[in-house]
C-alpha cells in the first residue's frame, strides 16, 4: 500500500471514530428531554458510554507512543463494556420491565463487570484478552491481536445485547406496530460485526473494537429517525385498541397494525394532516361525544375517540389517539335515545287522537240529546253513530299503539325471507281498496311479525293519501312505495312521521310513524323523496346512524 493510501486511510478512521464521538454528544442533548426517568437514564447512559468508547478509540488511533495507545484501548474496553449494562437498563425501561429495578439483576450486573474488567485489567500479565504489536499496514499503528477471552466475552455481549433486542421486538408486537423498520435499524447496528471478522482475518482493516459505532447508529437512528415508533409503541404498549400518532401539526407520523386495518388509507397517509387523511375521526375527536361509526364486515360499529397530549421536557411532540370500541355500549344508549322518542311520540299521540276523540264524542252526544228532546230520531241515530265512530278510531288508535309498543324494541329473533313474497301476503289480508304492482324483490333477514305490521301500515295509508294504487319496488338496497294519490306539496317530509302531527289528515296522523318505528326496529329507515311529485313516495333504506 501507498503512503499516500495508507495516510488517508488512517485519517478515515480517525474521523469516523471522532464523528461517532461529536455525534453521540449531539444526539445527547436531545436524549436527556425524554421523559420517563428510568429510560432516560438508560438512553443517556448509551450514548455516553458509546461516546466515550468511540472518544478513546480515537485517542488511540492519534496515540505516538505505544504505551499510551495501550492505556487508552485498555480503558476504552472498560468504557464500552458500560454500554452492555446501559442498553439491558434501556431495554428494561423502555418496555415497562422490571429488570433494571431489582436488587438482584443489579448486584449480578455489577458483580459481572467488575470481573470483567479486573480480566482486562490483568492482561499485561496474562496476556489472554490481547496482545499488540507495532505494524505498517494499512498504516503505522499500534495493532491489537485479540485473543480467546476478547471473543468469548465479545460473544456474551452480544447475547445480553440480543436480549435486549428481542424485549423491545416484543413490545412492537404487543403494540401491533411494524417491526420491519426496527428489524433495519437492528441490521446496520450489527454490521459492525462484519469489520471484527475483517480485521482478524485481513491486514487492510485494523484489528480494533468497531462496537461503537453500531451502538452509536442505533441511538442516532432511534432519536432523529425512529423517535415517533418508539415512543408511540412505548405508550401504547398496554393498549389493544386502534392507535394513530399526530405531530405537533396534526400530521399522520405513526399508527398500529389495528389502526391500519380499521383504516388502510393509513398507508399512503404519513406526513398528511389528520383532517385530510381522516375526515371522520378528526371530526370525532372535535365533536362532543367523540363518537365515530365505522362499516366493519358490512356492520356499522362505534369507536370512541380519545387523543392524548404528550410532551419531552417542555415542548409538547404530538397526540395519541386511541380509537376504543364501544358498539355494545353506544348500539343501547342509541336504542335507549330512540325507545325515549318513541314513549314521547305515543304520548302526544294518545293525547292528541283521544282528546279529539273524546271532543267529537262530547259534541255528538250533546247532539244526539238535544234531538231526542225535540222528537228528531233520525238525527239523534245519525249523532250516535258518530260517536259509535268516535269510539271505535279511539279504540283502533290503541289497538295500533299496543301494536308499536309490544314490537318498540330492536327485533333479536329474526329469520331470512322474502319481501316481495311478504308484502304480497300483507295485502291479501288487508281491506285496502287499492291495487298493487311489486317490482323485484329481496331477500333479508327479518323478524317476520314486524314487517308484517308494516306493510300492513303501508297498504292501510294509501286511501288517506287518495291513491288508487300502490307500487313496490324491492332491491337489496332499499324499498320506494309509489302512491298516486297528493304530493308532498309544501309539507315538512318529517311531519309525516311526527306522532303529534296529523299529515296530511288527522286521520293518516299516526301511519307513518308507526311504519318508521317498526322499520326502525329492524335497523331501517323511512324518508319521503322529496324529488317525486307525481304522487308520494315512501324510501324504506338500510338504518345509517347519523
Amino acid at each position: 500500500m501507498s503512503l499516500v493510501s495508507g495516510v488517508i486511510s488512517y485519517w478515515v478512521y480517525v474521523g469516523v471514530f471522532a464523528g461517532t464521538t461529536v455525534a453521540c454528544a449531539i444526539t445527547l442533548r436531545r436524549a436527556i428531554s425524554i421523559e420517563d426517568r428510568d429510560t432516560r437514564i438508560g438512553f443517556v447512559g448509551l450514548l455516553v458510554g458509546s461516546g466515550g468508547w468511540a472518544g478513546l478509540l480515537t485517542g488511540f488511533l492519534l496515540a505516538s507512543d505505544s504505551g499510551v495507545a495501550y492505556a487508552l484501548y485498555s480503558l476504552s474496553l472498560i468504557v464500552g463494556l458500560t454500554t452492555i449494562g446501559a442498553w439491558l437498563y434501556f431495554c428494561s425501561a423502555y418496555t415497562g420491565r422490571s429488570f433494571h429495578t431489582s436488587p438482584m439483576y443489579r448486584r449480578f450486573a455489577v458483580g459481572l463487570y467488575l470481573g470483567i474488567v479486573a480480566i482486562k485489567l490483568t492482561n499485561p500479565i496474562h496476556g489472554l484478552y490481547f496482545t499488540t504489536e507495532v505494524t505498517t499496514m494499512p498504516f503505522t499503528h499500534l495493532t491489537v491481536q485479540h485473543g480467546l477471552l476478547h471473543w468469548i466475552i465479545t460473544g456474551i455481549s452480544y447475547v445480553f445485547a440480543g436480549v435486549g433486542f428481542f424485549m423491545i421486538y416484543e413490545l412492537f408486537l404487543e403494540a401491533d406496530y411494524d417491526t420491519r423498520p426496527l428489524a433495519a435499524l437492528v441490521g446496520v447496528t450489527a454490521l459492525p460485526v462484519v469489520f471484527d471478522i475483517s480485521g482478524f482475518a485481513s491486514p487492510m482493516v485494523i484489528d480494533i473494537n468497531y462496537e461503537p459505532i453500531g451502538v452509536a447508529i442505533f441511538a442516532i437512528g432511534t432519536v432523529y429517525f425512529f423517535s415517533d415508533r418508539f415512543f408511540a409503541a412505548q405508550l401504547t404498549k398496554d393498549v389493544d385498541e386502534p392507535v394513530i400518532y399526530l405531530d405537533r401539526d396534526d400530521r399522520i407520523r405513526e399508527y398500529n397494525g389495528q389502526a391500519e386495518s380499521l383504516f388502510p388509507e393509513l398507508v399512503e397517509s404519513i406526513g398528511e394532516p389528520l383532517e385530510d387523511a381522516l375526515p371522520a375521526v378528526y371530526a370525532a375527536c372535535r365533536s362532543e361525544r367523540s363518537i365515530l361509526s365505522k362499516s366493519v364486515d358490512s356492520e356499522t360499529r362505534y369507536y370512541l375517540a380519545s387523543d392524548t397530549t404528550f410532551s419531552l421536557g417542555q415542548s409538547t411532540i404530538g397526540q395519541l389517539i386511541v380509537l376504543s370500541d364501544v358498539t355494545e355500549s353506544e348500539r343501547y344508549r342509541r336504542e335507549l335515545e330512540r325507545h325515549n322518542d318513541q314513549l314521547e311520540g305515543f304520548a302526544g299521540a294518545l293525547r292528541h287522537e283521544l282528546l279529539n276523540s273524546l271532543q267529537v264524542i262530547e259534541g255528538w252526544v250533546s247532539v244526539a240529546g238535544d234531538a231526542l228532546d225535540s222528537g228528531d230520531v233520525p238525527q239523534a241515530q245519525t249523532a250516535l253513530g258518530t260517536v259509535s265512530t268516535a269510539a271505535g278510531r279511539m279504540e283502533h288508535t290503541v289497538e295500533d299503539l299496543e301494536t308499536v309498543a309490544r314490537y318498540g324494541q330492536s327485533a333479536d329473533s329474526t329469520q331470512p325471507v322474502d319481501l316481495a313474497a311478504i308484502a304480497r301476503s300483507t295485502f291479501e289480508k288487508t281491506a285496502a281498496d287499492v291495487s298493487l304492482s311489486i317490482d323485484g324483490t329481496a331477500t333479508v333477514s327479518v323478524n317476520p311479525p314486524r314487517v308484517e305490521d308494516l306493510f300492513e301500515y303501508v297498504f292501510e295509508f294509501a286511501p288517506y293519501n287518495n291513491a288508487s294504487s300502490v307500487d313496490l319496488t324491492i332491491d337489496d338496497n332499499e324499498i320506494l312505495i309509489t302512491y298516486d294519490g297528493g304530493s308532498i306539496g309544501e309539507n315538512n317530509p318529517e311531519s309525516y312521521f311526527d306522532y303529534d302531527a296529523a299529515v296530511p289528515n288527522a286521520e293518516a296522523g299516526m301511519i307513518l310513524p308507526n311504519v318508521r318505528t317498526l322499520a326502525r326496529t329492524q335497523g331501517w329507515d323511512v324518508s319521503i323523496d322529496t324529488a317525486y311529485d307525481d304522487g308520494l313516495r315512501v324510501v324504506i333504506s338500510p338504518y345509517v346512524e347519523k
